[in-house]
């Protein structure tokens, strides 16, 4: 039966009793005072630990200012530049989540394109014209750049979530234009020049739409108009309306151009896939290539009826 036995409170502060305390040693018990000097002085009433090591937290109200912002300023600090030895800097709480994000937003990115990418195949059954509206992705994140610059906006988590938000709404206005084009050629017999024009001429008005809606919803959040607070959200609605703006404007200019140059690779793809099988070229393909170029005289073919 385990046996727990304390002195009185009178002799804890006894240091010469406390002294004679015996504790083991390599040759037998010893007295404490022989290993020990005891003498009364104050410490912690608690000792917080973070991994294992001893942990001092500062909680710091940012009120209006980022994240982003506020870590930099901190880590511009002479006291922090010149920490004594063994003493380092332990990153908690939003600033961990913060610095684990943007460690892991290029797969998450790279994650959400494929995902996309695999989601257009399965719909358009084609492999190369996913690439067409996926090429509205980097004019989208061109944006949001321009955007936090202009708001003079740190790139924080905030922001990359607007980020991920623009990948879903740029991608939405290429798969409007793509899918009409498709469409067109593939039901009326349309040349790719005039199924490109007329889906930018009919598709513009739908794309300029959710531009405005989208734009107009975030605009107060992107002022700090009403918004409980503005410093998390600013950031967000910045970079959804820098995106927007740009992703709008070149991907009725982009898009038509991309889809030209993948749709010479996919005709030549084929023509070589039927040459190595020993196939006949479909003279539909060339047929189709000639109208959208012309002839040799320069003058542009009609489109049949």
């Amino acid at each position: 039966m385990p046996i727990l036995v304390k002195l009185q409170d009178s002799a804890r502060q006894d240091l010469d009793l406390l002294g004679r305390l015996s504790v083991p040693g390599a040759r037998g018990p010893v007295m404490l005072s022989q290993v020990a000097s005891l003498t009364m002085e104050g410490g912690p009433a608690v000792i917080d630990r973070y991994d294992r090591s001893r942990n001092v937290n500062f909680e710091i109200e940012l009120s209006s200012v980022g994240l982003g912002d506020a870590k930099t300023a901190v880590m511009d600090l002479p006291s922090i530049q010149k920490l004594p030895p063994g003493v380092r800097i332990a990153e908690v709480g939003d600033a961990e989540v913060m610095t684990e994000l943007f460690a892991s937003f290029g797969l998450a990115m790279l994650t959400g394109v494929l995902c996309i990418y695999i989601v257009l195949v399965l719909l358009f059954k084609d492999f190369l014209h996913p690439v067409t509206i996926l090429c509205a992705l980097p004019l989208a994140l061109g944006g949001a750049f321009v955007g936090l610059l202009i708001g003079q906006k740190a790139l924080s988590m905030p922001s990359l979530i607007g980020l991920i938000m623009l990948m879903g709404i740029a991608t939405k206005n290429s798969i409007l234009l793509v899918e009409y084009a498709i469409v067109a050629r593939r039901d009326h017999g349309m040349s790719r020049w005039d199924t490109l024009r007329d889906a930018c001429h009919k598709r513009a008005r739908p794309i300029i739409m959710t531009t405005l809606a989208m734009g107009a919803g975030m605009l107060p959040i992107a002022v700090g108009f009403g918004a409980a607070d503005s410093s998390f959200r600013s950031p967000m609605a910045m970079a959804v309306i820098g995106g927007l703006i740009t992703s709008t404007v070149l991907s009725l200019l982009v898009v038509p151009a991309v889809f030209t140059y993948v749709d010479d690779i996919e005709h030549w793809i084929r023509r070589t896939v039927r040459r190595l099988r020993g196939q006949p070229v479909d003279p539909h393909i060339d047929d189709d290539l000639r109208e959208t170029t012309g002839d040799d005289s320069g003058t542009p073919a009609q489109t049949p009826a």
